[in-house]
């Protein structure tokens, strides 16, 4: 294992487990006829990802994904299969430090398309509406202000780029290309039903999700839900007791550390610079908070 000077955990490291890949956040080994998931906290914005960990951050996202699989079970399928470390005898070595942080999930085929559902018009987003009345092709009325609800979510997918390379915005037609025209719809509109059962939800305890990420595999054909789901990494949470139209919203996720990096004079390339301790601590903090008021 290896971990910064603050105790965040960057990489994982099981002898005798191969190792499929290392991701963003995610170390992934093969487990034979499953797959380790285990989120490590390390920290990517604008697709890089930076030398700082957020301590505790792979436990909070995978706790708050666990929750939102298990409520939305019923009607969308996902990749869990356990997440108790220590019922797979060569993981128990390492059950102290994988516990809380990892999964045990089915192999499935990862579709190669980010699936983005917005809410709000805000981000990317609000800056694309703002040069050209469009999001990725899709065109808005006129009106909106930053941060606004829009009338309905909408369905905006994304390339999924190698670590190092930036997703880029692809139209619903594009998509239809990558993944086929069926699939597409299937996609869409299981994506839709995701980010409003959660929006839905998260409302009600006082946080509004403004945007969020998903991916999609296949398992002998079935569509299924994969990776992380709806946490901070991959999604806006605002506290909505301090939110306002018209103005950045205070957020419960990793738009802070992204606010911050924007002050710098960064090119948004790797290396990404280093976090001083008050970002890092607030980042956590943040965290630890979009968990406790999802999850209470």
């Amino acid at each position: 294992m290896r971990y910064d000077s603050r105790g965040a955990l960057l990489e994982c490291e099981l002898p005798g487990i191969p190792m499929i890949s290392r991701g963003k956040v995610r170390d992934i080994f093969d487990l034979g006829d499953s797959l380790l998931f285990v989120a490590t906290d390390r920290l990517s914005a604008f697709d890089v990802v930076l030398p700082d960990g957020i301590p505790g951050k792979g436990e909070v996202l995978t706790q708050i994904s666990l929750f939102w699989f298990d409520l939305m079970s019923e009607w969308m399928p996902n990749h869990l299969l356990t997440a108790d470390i220590a019922s797979v005898p060569a993981l128990r070595p390492y059950a102290d430090v994988l516990q809380g942080r990892a999964m045990i999930v089915r192999k499935a085929q990862v579709l190669p398309v980010e699936c983005i559902v917005r809410g709000y018009l805000v981000g990317s987003g609000w800056k694309d509406y703002c040069k050209t009345g469009c999001v990725s092709g899709l065109h808005l009325r006129e009106g909106y202000r930053q941060a606004e609800k829009l009338d309905l979510p909408i369905f905006t997918p994304s390339t999924k780029a190698a670590i190092g390379d930036h997703d880029e915005a692809i139209s619903y037609e594009e998509m239809e290309k990558i993944v086929g025209p069926a699939r597409a719809d299937r996609i869409r509109d299981y994506a839709l039903t995701v980010y409003r059962t959660a929006s839905d939800y998260a409302e009600k305890r006082g946080i509004i999700v403004a945007d969020t990420k998903l991916e999609f595999g296949e398992i002998d054909g079935k569509l299924i839900l994969v990776d992380e789901v709806l946490t901070p990494d991959s999604s806006r949470f605002w506290p909505k007791e301090s939110y306002q139209v018209g103005e950045s919203p205070v957020s419960l996720d990793k738009q802070f550390v992204r606010d911050y990096l924007e002050t710098l004079d960064w090119n948004k390339t790797a290396p990404g610079p280093a976090l001083p301790d008050d970002v890092v601590n607030k980042t956590a903090a943040k965290y630890r908070e979009a968990l406790a008021v999802l999850t209470k």
